[in-house]
């Protein structure tokens, strides 16, 4: 029992100082906003999320030193989750270390140790026994008792920012014309209403998020206050969003992960979820940057659909990709990518190149225009669940990444990502109206990736899909690259059409070079497509376009990304009101 003991304690240390380092660069979001230091906040995001694999590596080492060889045994490892699970009794962060303790085994152990007995295949938590009730991470605020403008004045004072509002007032006034005019405590007094408020402010890119609901005898409605910066004039509240739709783009998989402080984690997200219930727990532990945990809560979610579902995995539809091969089950809205063993001759990269293209993307600013990925190793699936049609040509494209065991398809690197449904197949079955919204949208989500320094690389519409919120997101990443490392360059100039296909034949292209000129060429064989896109946005076949764009992330600018409609704006819906 010592040594079940000693190796818990090991454990739970990694843990708390994992979850510390975290906090503490988590922390840093509030002063980086108000200083208006963008790419400082960037830079912590970024390496914040790497934070986690460092302590569980730290920690496996730390145990290899402190254990002798004999400690590798499953019935001691037994005695040490007993031991472990007496820590968590009222862990704030429970859940969390459960799965840094299954992180710091499954470095340790082969794939068949991975069992309920040895690691938290099922959690502990639940809840009925959270560490804290969900009202622990709340304010609430009664307008009967100081009228409804000094309650919303209230809740901006109580989150304590040091850098000064351009004009607090005119800002309250437009929250409560909003509410009057978009929430259903309009229809009522203001001694039948109360505001819940998360003590926590959610920091992403160059904006701050207020989030809570508004309680009236009809029940809730959530909300979010969003926060921004004009530098060198002060802070002032963008607008109020209270349509669900909007609410779940801006917690959405294709986001960068929150920065908010969050001492109880379970507590937070549960009272989230009361606000976003189409969200699920792995969906909303990502968003607020614990997707170590979004991994874990993800895998049960599977694991419980397995049980509850008699469909097969088949492959994807679509044009099948020449780097991933990739899958689905139909009743689970989620693909499975795995890297194929050999890449077709025009790929001319390597496996490990495409593993560090993934997590570029996973650390970099993903601005609603980039599918996140959740990554896994040693997946286990059964065998009885994959269409015959679908194991033979995984056997034929994966052969390296694949083994069976008994009745499971092991599966040893897995990347898992939201379904939607493929762009090019998406504008075969639209109207045209459909068409022409969803490429402009094509088009702005192009140019809010280079603008977050991204080059998408493969443009080709296969690579993107629609969202169920008819967002067009891209989820292709093995081309992927920093705008800055890549050259545009434009074709000779000549009135003569001989001598610009002469020109455009022949041009020599080092590697790194890119001719936005050929976009409209590569992006789609249909005229009406391309019309379509180019009508809307001719810039993207400027290569001074590209260039300016490149001069601009090099001066440090970071541009204004809404994940919300500018006509929501307050600056623009009341831009001629004196109210």
């Amino acid at each position: 029992m010592a040594k079940a003991q000693q190796i818990a304690e090991i454990i739970l240390q990694g843990f708390r100082k994992h979850f510390q380092l975290f906090q503490k660069v988590t922390a840093k979001a509030k002063q980086r906003f108000e200083l208006a230091d963008w790419r400082a906040y960037q830079q912590d995001s970024s390496e914040r999320i790497s934070f986690y694999d460092q302590r569980v590596a730290e920690t496996v080492t730390a145990l290899k030193q402190a254990m002798p060889s004999d400690c590798l045994n499953e019935p001691l490892w037994q005695q040490v989750k007993q031991q472990y699970l007496q820590y968590l009794l009222f862990h704030p962060q429970a859940e969390l270390a459960e799965t840094f303790y299954n992180s710091v085994f499954c470095r340790l152990f082969a794939r068949k140790y991975y069992h309920n007995q040895n690691i938290f295949v099922e959690s502990t938590l639940n809840l009925q026994h959270l560490p804290a009730p969900i009202s622990s991470v709340y304010q609430s605020y009664f307008p009967a008792q100081d009228g409804l403008k000094q309650s919303i004045r209230q809740i901006v004072a109580d989150f304590a920012f040091s850098t000064p509002f351009i004009n607090l007032e005119r800002d309250i006034r437009y929250i409560v014309k909003s509410f009057i005019t978009q929430s259903a405590h309009g229809r009522y007094p203001v001694h039948q209403i109360r505001f819940d408020m998360l003590k926590s402010v959610f920091f992403r890119n160059k904006a701050a998020y207020i989030v809570g609901r508004v309680v009236t005898p009809d029940g809730q409605q959530p909300f979010i206050i969003p926060l921004l910066h004009q530098q060198g004039a002060g802070l002032y509240l963008d607008t109020l969003l209270t349509d669900p739709q909007h609410m779940s783009i801006i917690f959405g998989f294709s986001r960068a992960y929150f920065m908010v402080q969050c001492p109880v984690p379970s507590a937070l997200v549960h009272f989230l979820r009361e606000l976003l219930p189409h969200k699920t727990l792995a969906e909303l532990y990502a968003s607020i940057g614990l997707h170590k945990q979004g991994k874990t809560e993800f895998y049960r979610e599977l694991l419980s659909h397995l049980t509850k579902s008699h469909d097969q995995f088949v492959a994807a539809p679509g044009i099948r990709g020449m780097v991933m091969m990739v899958f689905t089950l139909p009743s689970f809205p989620y693909v499975f990518k795995v890297i194929r063993d050999k890449f077709a001759p025009s790929k001319e990269f390597d496996r490990a190149t495409v593993k560090a293209r993934y997590l570029l993307v996973k650390k970099h600013d993903r601005v609603g225009r980039m599918a996140d990925t959740l990554e896994y190793s040693d997946v286990a699936l059964p065998r009885s669940r994959f269409t015959p049609e679908l194991l033979a040509e995984l056997e034929q494209s994966i052969q390296g990444s694949l083994q069976f065991e008994d009745d499971l398809v092991i599966i040893k690197h897995l990347y898992i990502e939201r379904r939607m449904v493929p762009l090019n197949i998406y504008l075969e079955q639209a109207s045209d109206d459909d068409k022409a919204v969803i490429m402009n949208d094509y088009g702005n989500a192009i140019k809010e990736m280079i603008a977050a320094n991204i080059f998408p690389g493969d443009m080709l519409l296969k690579n993107f899909g629609v969202t169920r919120h008819k967002r067009v997101v891209f989820y292709d990443y093995d081309e992927v690259q920093y705008l800055l490392d890549v050259n545009f360059r434009a074709f000779p100039k000549t009135d003569n059409f001989e001598d610009a296909i002469n020109a455009e034949a022949n041009c020599y292209a080092a590697p790194g070079d890119v001719f936005p000129e050929q976009i409209a060429t590569f992006v789609t064989p249909q005229p009406q497509i391309r019309q379509l896109l180019f009508s809307k946005h001719p810039e993207l076949l400027d290569a001074s376009y590209w260039r300016a764009k490149q001069q601009a992330i090099r001066d440090g600018i970071v541009d204004d990304i809404f994940p919300y409609p500018d006509k929501l704006r307050f600056c623009l819906r009341y831009a001629n009101s004196n109210q």
